[in-house]
This record gives structure tokens, C-alpha cells and sequence, in this order.
């Protein structure tokens, strides 16, 4: 019996793990395990940089591999060894035809199934393209590795877009906190009896917060599990690919039909209402007039005083006060900048953002007007403005004032609007005959201001 057992393993050693047949041409790779060598190479077929054992899984460096001659000798003379009881049983659990009792060695390429020797008689048609198994185990495996390499790209973009959602999703809850702080902001500004038309909004906004989230969850977890799907697809097909010849042609067609419905699903986009106050009577005019007659600006470089600072997009100015000698000009006026658009009729309406402390001027004056000089302004010489300040103490959260300019060229109307609390601020009357430019100035006194044209 030990005998017998010695024997079983001797002939074990002299076989190769991926074929399970005696060693032919036997090579031994990094790692010490021997393979044929036409299993090894096609094992390694199209893998670059590493090389795993089919074993151990070993990373061999490269593909060099060494011709054990000794090792071929021992396998020679195991063959002559006669097969043991327990050889004959594996012979004998080899799969067979179900129809002619045979060792199925054939593979049908219309059919996808494995086929006996006697199975070319009955195939219909019978011209249908038989090759064998190996040949068959060696083209499909290359179809395999394709897709492992599709799968891996796909599982990738699902990663890609599970991120991308991810992402998403905190996307959406700084804009809802955004819209909250926006709401809080208002609020306090506004007269106690818009308190209740508030709270309405405040649970609007949570509905749709809700609604949003549910959705975003749902999506989430349809690219969740479609990266599973493809991440166990994927495993799946790695395995079988690992596997014999005729266990990895066994069942090869619904492996295929699997590869199909690989498309990842889009990230669920949403765009948020917009909640609005239901404004008191007095406030119905001023914002019909911010829908209906906003303007966009943008600031005229060549009209800024030296000692502005203009941001890239000319939405911004911000004043610097001059280090060591002062400025000739920041002597004898306000440093200022127009705007590059000009108007000579209809509606106009415009607003700014203010931040930090110090004495600002927003107004309109004449295409003739020249700025940044000693000339008075005042209306006689084409310019109109209103001197605003702000302070570091008791301004508006955060030290941001908003400021709206309205500009009724037929009607000779400036008006000057609080956005912070919605009221009206002051008023200019005159004729206009002129082309005007919207106009910008900081006070040579302020610390540190910075206008900022925005859109309300």
C-alpha cells in the first residue's frame, strides 16, 4: 500500500498542473515549479511586466525559463511505470460523451459544446468546424483575457463614476447649506411678520432636500451594485480562465452571454428650485425690475486708477493703499473705474457686493467725463453718484453689503437700492443727453474695500 501511494506520487510530480498530463518538454520557472512548455507560454500569453505562477502565484521577472533535462528523464520513466488503480480512476473521471461514451476531445465552434470523436456523423449540418480541445481551450482563452481587460475598464468607469457621485452628493448638500445660510442671512434683515413665510420655505426646502436625496441614494445604489455585477463578472471570468481545458469549455457559452448589458448608469443630476420670498407689496416692484432689467457688467482696465486691483474675470476692484510716497493722484481723488459697457436708453439694473471698511462712491457719468483727475463731480460736470460707507463694526454678517443701481435713461432716474434688507435707499433726477458708463470709486482713505459686480 505505501508502495502504491509512493507511486501515485511520484507520478504526480512528473505532471504538469495546468494540463494535468505527463510533463512534456518540462521548464522550471522562478519559483521552482515545472510546466510544459507550451503550457507556460500560453499561460503567459499577452501578460506583460510580471509573470505569476499558475501555482503559487509567484511574480517570475521575466519570461526566462529553464529546460529541466533531468526532470524529462523522470517523466520517461514514470510513463513506463504501469498505471495504479488510482490513475485508472482519474482516467476514468475524465468527462466523456453522453451519447457515445467517449472521451470528449473535440470542441464544435458553432455549437460551443465539447464533442467525442463519433459525434462528427451525427453534427447537423455536418460541415460544422471541429477542432481540438487544446486548440479550442487556447483560442477561447484569448477571448477570456479580452474581456478581462474590457471588465477591468468598465469596473474602472464604474469606480469613476461611483466617485463622480459621490461627489455629487456632498455637492448637493453644501449648495442646500448655502441656501440655508442665504435664507438665515435674509431673514434677519427682513421685518419679523416674513418670520412664518420663512419656516414654509425652510420646509420646501427640505422636501426637495429629501427628494433629492432618495434619488441620489437610488442612483448610488444602481452604480453600486453594477459595479459589483462587473467586479464578480470579473472575478468569475479571471477563474475560469485558471481553469482546465475541458472544465473552462464546459459552459463557455452562458460566460459569454454575460458580457452583454455592460453599460454603467448615468449620475442622477438635479437641478435645485430656487425658493424666493413672497415679498410684501412694497418689495413686488424691486424685484420684478432685478428679473426683468439686469444687466452684466464687466470693469474697463483702461480706465482704472493705478491704485485698483482688478481681478481676472473684471468682476472685482479692490483698493491698495500705496506703499511709501503716495500717489499724485490718490491726492486729489477718489481712485475709480468705469465700466466697459455704455448706455444711451431703456432700463438698467445693476449690483454690487462690498467688503471691508472705508468710503465707496457708485454712480453713472458722461462718455465725456474724465475720471481720476482734480475735476469736481458733480452733475454739472456729467457725473452722478451716491457716497456710501461701511464700518468694520455693526455692518451685515460677514462684513458684505449689497447694493443695487437702477437706471431709467427716458425718465433721467438713478435709484439706489439696500439689497441686504430690499429698501430703497436714495434717488437722483435729471436729463440725460449723453451716453453714460456706470462707475466705480473707493474712497483714497478707506483701509481695505473691495467692490464685486454680482448677479442677484
Amino acid at each position: 500500500m505505501a508502495f502504491a501511494a509512493s507511486l501515485a506520487k511520484l507520478q504526480a510530480e512528473v505532471s504538469c498542473p495546468i494540463c494535468l498530463d505527463y510533463l512534456r518538454d518540462p521548464v522550471t520557472i522562478a519559483c521552482g515549479h515545472n510546466f510544459c512548455s507550451s503550457c507556460i507560454h500560453q499561460r503567459w500569453e499577452g501578460l506583460q511586466g510580471t509573470f505569476p505562477c499558475p501555482v503559487c502565484l509567484h511574480h517570475c521577472p521575466d519570461r526566462s525559463l529553464e529546460r529541466n533535462t533531468q526532470l524529462c528523464h523522470m517523466t520517461e520513466i514514470a510513463k513506463q511505470i504501469p498505471t495504479s488503480g488510482s490513475q485508472r480512476k482519474m482516467h476514468e473521471e475524465m468527462p466523456l460523451c453522453a451519447k457515445h461514451n467517449e472521451v470528449l476531445t473535440l470542441f464544435c465552434e458553432t455549437s460551443l459544446e465539447l464533442l467525442c470523436p463519433q459525434c462528427k456523423g451525427s453534427l447537423d449540418p455536418p460541415d460544422q468546424p471541429l477542432i481540438p480541445i487544446e486548440e479550442a481551450a487556447a483560442s477561447h482563452r484569448k477571448i477570456l483575457k479580452r474581456h478581462i481587460g474590457t471588465l477591468t475598464n468598465n469596473l474602472e468607469n464604474a469606480e469613476t463614476v461611483y466617485r463622480k457621485q459621490d461627489e455629487n452628493t456632498w455637492e448637493v448638500k453644501r449648495k442646500m447649506e448655502k441656501q440655508r445660510e442665504e435664507l438665515d442671512y435674509e431673514c434677519k434683515e427682513i421685518k419679523s411678520f416674513l418670520e412664518e413665510e420663512r419656516n414654509e420655505i425652510d420646509k420646501d426646502l427640505l422636501m426637495e432636500e429629501n427628494d433629492v436625496e432618495e434619488k441620489l441614494t437610488k442612483n448610488g445604489r444602481q452604480i453600486l451594485y453594477h459595479r459589483f455585477r462587473l467586479s464578480s463578472l470579473l472575478s468569475k471570468t479571471k477563474d475560469k480562465c485558471l481553469q482546465t481545458d475541458e472544465d473552462l469549455l464546459t459552459g463557455i457559452e452562458r460566460i459569454h452571454n454575460r458580457y452583454g448589458n455592460r453599460e454603467t448608469p448615468a449620475v442622477f443630476s438635479c437641478e435645485l428650485q430656487k425658493e424666493i420670498f413672497t415679498l410684501p407689496p412694497h418689495y413686488f416692484g424691486l424685484h420684478k425690475m432685478m428679473g426683468t432689467f439686469q444687466v452684466e457688467l464687466t470693469l474697463d482696465p483702461e480706465t482704472a486708477h493705478p491704485d485698483l486691483i482688478m481681478s481676472s474675470d473684471r468682476k472685482s476692484v479692490s483698493y491698495r493703499r500705496p506703499d511709501g510716497l503716495p500717489n499724485p493722484q490718490a491726492l486729489i481723488s477718489s481712485p475709480a473705474v468705469l465700466s466697459s459697457e455704455e448706455i444711451d436708453a431703456g432700463r438698467h439694473f445693476w449690483a454690487v457686493k462690498v467688503i471691508g471698511a472705508g468710503e465707496y462712491f457708485l454712480g453713472v457719468c458722461k462718455e465725456s467725463f474724465v475720471i481720476n483727475t482734480p475735476i469736481s463731480s458733480s452733475a454739472n460736470n456729467g457725473y452722478w453718484q451716491y457716497q456710501l460707507l461701511t464700518r468694520t463694526c455693526g455692518v451685515v454678517p460677514t462684513g458684505q453689503r449689497k447694493i443695487g443701481v437702477f437706471l431709467d435713461y427716458e425718465l433721467g432716474e438713478i435709484s439706489f437700492y439696500n439689497l441686504n434688507n430690499w429698501s430703497y435707499m436714495y434717488g437722483i433726477t435729471d436729463k440725460f443727453t449723453e451716453k453714460l458708463i456706470p462707475y466705480f470709486s473707493i474712497a483714497s482713505s478707506s483701509e481695505s474695500l473691495t467692490i464685486s459686480i454680482i448677479r442677484v
